[in-house]
């Protein structure tokens, strides 16, 4: 994996670059050696920031944490996005939802199992007045990217849907509503 550092409101010492390094150099092992990931580390106040984003055929994997410390910021990244990978691997790879080019033969070739307990259940239906995809897959991504709503093309419909996340790890639908 291919890791490119930026910095905002802070110099990135060869401490730190090394950190960012050793940490995301850890996901190699799900990634092709191809991929990009690229770190934007930043400080504001005493929060020290860290956001990952690694684009892969049709989706983008990203990750973003904040403490006060830059190094545990790093480490809870990497642990994010590994959570991430794990837990949406079936989903993703297994039913063709992103291209194997982008991930390693071992990720794709081990099994995981998956919880039952984060199965997308769509709890609620609003209709509303834009990339096709199914509503399951637009919560994947909206969950990949760390949002709260995520607007897509749907599909099946060729209609303009949100999908978006609600108290107690439930996901509602929002539908374009024409007069």
């Amino acid at each position: 994996m291919k890791i490119k550092i930026f910095g905002k409101n802070i110099e990135v010492t060869e401490g730190i670059k090394s950190a960012v390094e050793d940490k995301l150099g850890k996901l190699d092992k799900y990634f092709a050696r191809e991929t990009r990931a690229d770190v934007t580390l930043s400080v504001n106040r005493n929060e020290q920031k860290v956001e990952v984003t690694i684009p892969v055929k049709g989706h983008i994997i990203r990750a973003e944490e904040t403490s006060e410390d830059m190094y545990a910021s790093i480490d809870m990244v990497e642990e994010t996005i590994e959570r991430q990978l794990v837990k949406y691997k079936n989903k993703l790879v297994d039913k063709k939802k992103v291209s194997k080019d982008n991930f390693s033969a071992a990720f794709i070739d081990s099994d995981y199992e998956e919880d039952h307990e984060d199965a997308i259940e769509i709890v609620r239906t609003k209709r509303f007045g834009v990339k096709p995809m199914d509503p399951e897959e637009a919560c994947i991504q909206m969950e990949l990217l760390g949002h709260n709503f995520f607007v897509f093309l749907n599909a099946e419909t060729d209609e303009v849907n949100v999908v978006y996340k609600r108290k107690g790890n439930t996901y509602g639908l929002i539908e374009p509503e024409f007069d």
